[in-house]
């Protein structure tokens, strides 16, 4: 369902602007979606794939989320390499780099950059992308991408909540019994966690039984 969603708007951006611009994101959950995506029939050389968000390490380090998306989108599938958007997160500069950033994805999505679809994950603390709890970048409403202070150990790269809202549709991807409680803030838009701060229009939530059910023992 979730690579089915990923796929349609793919075609739709195609069809109406003559290219797809969507963003992904790491952790754990969108590998499965991102595999069975690569199996579809897609016009690839139309479709450009940027980061939600990246840890500030070096090329290589197993935390970075570039060498899973390299692997199965380009290496095993059939992105074009050149269509792979890295973030830059190698640069001696992190803040220059997040500027360059918005301007690649501003020659490819216009300015403001509206991508076409994003892809969310939800975290058990309520962050999503890279903005969590308590973290300035949160306030952040004049730019499409920033670093963060550390958070479990590294600075990130991510998009803000102003170029998660913008685009055109979200997809939620939210797994485990322990994201329960944040699912239902995330349905209802209630409480104060990152999540609920990004626009709930155009938005589709794919979501295992544990999230749905969350832990039984809890009531």
């Amino acid at each position: 369902m979730a690579a089915d969603e990923v796929a349609a708007a793919c075609r739709r951006a195609v069809t109406e602007r003559g290219r797809a611009v969507i963003a992904l994101s790491g952790g754990e959950t969108p590998w499965k979606m991102i595999r069975a995506l690569c199996s579809i029939s897609l016009p690839w050389e139309r479709i450009h794939v940027a980061q939600v968000d990246e840890r500030l390490v070096p090329r290589g380090d197993p935390r970075r989320n570039l060498a899973r998306l390299e692997e199965i989108l380009v290496q095993q599938g059939p992105l074009p390499p050149a269509n792979l958007l890295a973030m830059p997160v190698e640069s001696e500069d992190p803040e220059h780099a997040a500027r360059a950033y918005q301007q690649t994805l501003e020659r490819r999505a216009g300015t403001p950059a509206c991508l076409d679809l994003v892809q969310l994950g939800l975290g058990t603390d309520g962050h999503t992308a890279s903005l969590v709890p308590g973290d300035p970048v949160l306030a952040v409403r004049d730019r499409d991408v920033a670093v963060t202070a550390p958070y479990l150990g590294t600075q990130r790269m991510t998009l803000t909540c102003p170029a998660l809202s913008r685009a055109r549709q979200r997809l939620w991807l939210v797994t485990g019994a322990g994201k329960a409680d944040r699912l239902r803030q995330l349905l209802d838009g209630s409480g104060d966690a990152p999540a609920t701060s990004v626009a709930r229009e155009d938005s589709v939530v794919v979501a295992d039984a544990d999230a749905l059910r969350g832990d039984p023992s809890r009531g």
